[in-house]
């Protein structure tokens, strides 16, 4: 079925990671009428000012990219403002898009919507089915309510009214657009961000927190992106085939994990810093192991396009356009 290039398109959080890369992809398949507000013009926790957004602007489309996000620092630190605001977003946008007749929305979950001991890799039937990452609870509840939300509205209002609401659970991001911050970033900026000054400072090792045994999945943000716009255009038909109604999100992944030790070598690698490696095993870990079964997305007919090894240059060469910084890397 061929896609409106000309429908109007809203995308919530365009100037996250996530948000800026689907709107590149929209962008490079030719959408022409792509809407989006910065945090200053919409503030989306108001209920009043998302309401006014919906009636003024009617989008077709939804791509719901906005979130509050960090790594486990922030999430610790910070567990009531991760999951009140993340709670305030999606209810608004997803509610005014029903209310303002928008009939197709996607919503961006993550990983850690799954158990912390489920079993490996995790499929979308692992929901629900165990005990939280009690570090980063609070966010992980937040976005299974968003998809519970889409699959509700779906059920109550998909026959009624056309709504088709989706969702996608990806696994660890990374790429351009990303948080460097030193506290509130998730492993690959933090660690990408310690390599640079380590090198620049000519430090002779870097310390990690943990043992760096535990595994984790990493995928390029403009392959998520892609992977989006590709499940927001698959035939209503063809999706319900491969979800069913209380189970309606699909895992997006790279198909692989590596360890943080072997992640935080290749981050070196990508930034040319020749120090030691060292792990403090008195700090966390998280969980064990976190890999998406995204044999289902597979099926369909979707698969990452970029290695790890092209993708860390990609992204340290993004984190020295951000700062401004020269890179012989």
């Amino acid at each position: 079925m061929a896609n409106d290039l000309h429908q109007k398109i809203y995308v919530a959080g365009h100037r996250g990671m996530v948000g800026s890369a689907i709107v590149r992809e929209l962008e490079r398949q030719g959408y022409t009428n792509l809407i989006y507000r910065t945090h200053q013009e919409l503030d989306l926790t108001n209920q009043a000012a998302v309401r006014h957004f919906f009636e003024t602007e009617k989008p077709d489309q939804v791509y719901l990219a906005a979130a509050k996000v960090g790594g486990i620092y922030a999430n610790n630190t910070y567990p009531a403002q991760f999951i009140y605001e993340n709670l305030m977003v999606q209810n608004n946008v997803i509610h005014q898009a029903f209310v303002s007749g928008v009939k197709k929305l996607l919503f961006l979950g993550s990983s850690c919507i799954y158990p912390k001991l489920a079993s490996q890799p995790m499929a979308e039937d692992a929901l629900l089915t165990g005990k939280l990452e009690p570090t980063n609870e609070p966010y992980a509840i937040a976005k299974i309510a968003g998809i519970k939300m889409c699959e509700s509205y779906n059920r109550q209002y998909g026959k009624s009214h056309g709504v088709d609401y989706r969702s996608v659970m990806p696994t660890n991001l990374y790429g351009p657009g990303d948080n460097y911050h030193p506290e509130n970033s998730h492993v690959i900026p933090a660690l990408i961000r310690r390599f640079h000054e380590a090198k620049i400072n000519q430090s002779p090792e870097v310390m990690i927190w943990g043992t760096g045994t535990p595994k984790r999945e990493f995928l390029y943000v403009d392959d998520m992106a892609a992977a989006s716009i590709f499940v927001m255009q698959l035939d209503e038909v063809v999706y319900k085939s491969y979800t069913e109604p209380m189970q309606g999100h699909i895992n997006v992944g790279y198909g692989s994990d590596i360890t943080i030790k072997e992640l935080a070598h290749a981050v070196a690698d990508a930034i040319v810093y020749r120090g030691r490696i060292v792990f403090d095993s008195s700090k966390p870990d998280g969980s064990p192991r976190k890999l998406m079964n995204s044999s289902r997305l597979s099926v369909l007919g979707w698969q990452a396009k970029v290695n790890l090894q092209d993708g860390l240059r990609l992204a340290y060469k993004d984190f020295c356009e951000q700062f401004n910084l020269g890179t012989d890397a």
